[in-house]
């Protein structure tokens, strides 16, 4: 069982930057695919970005070119670098985990981001 734990949310203005943080326990942490989604009010939750074990990528195009994603196997940490922030930015921020031909599913609490215009 994977437990993940999300951190380094909140406000921040058009332009800016943050970075999230989601610590993995409980499970072998670099056999993971591990994502962030995103979840706006009144939307379906949506794929933001995703890394393999070995650091390949995939990323929704809104975000292509602004956030980047980084995984510490060391630590059993994943990042989200997110640049440039828009308004529409704006969502609850999930940690995501699956194994290679599994589904996502070991899911975070959620962090707030939240961009001011």
């Amino acid at each position: 069982q994977v437990q993940l734990v999300e951190s380094g949310g909140g406000l921040v203005q058009a332009g800016g930057s943050l970075r999230l943080s989601c610590a993995a326990s409980g499970g072998t942490f670099s056999s993971y695919i591990m994502a962030w989604f995103r979840q706006a009010p009144g939307k379906e939750r949506e794929f933001v970005i995703a890394t393999t074990w070995s650091g390949s990528t995939t990323y929704a195009t809104s975000v292509k070119g602004r956030f980047t994603i980084a995984r510490d196997n060391a630590k059993n940490t994943v990042y989200l670098q997110m640049n440039s922030l828009k308004p529409e930015d704006t969502a609850v921020y999930y940690c995501a985990a699956r194994t290679n031909s599994g589904n996502y599913n070991y899911w975070g609490q959620g962090t707030q981001v939240t961009v001011s215009s």
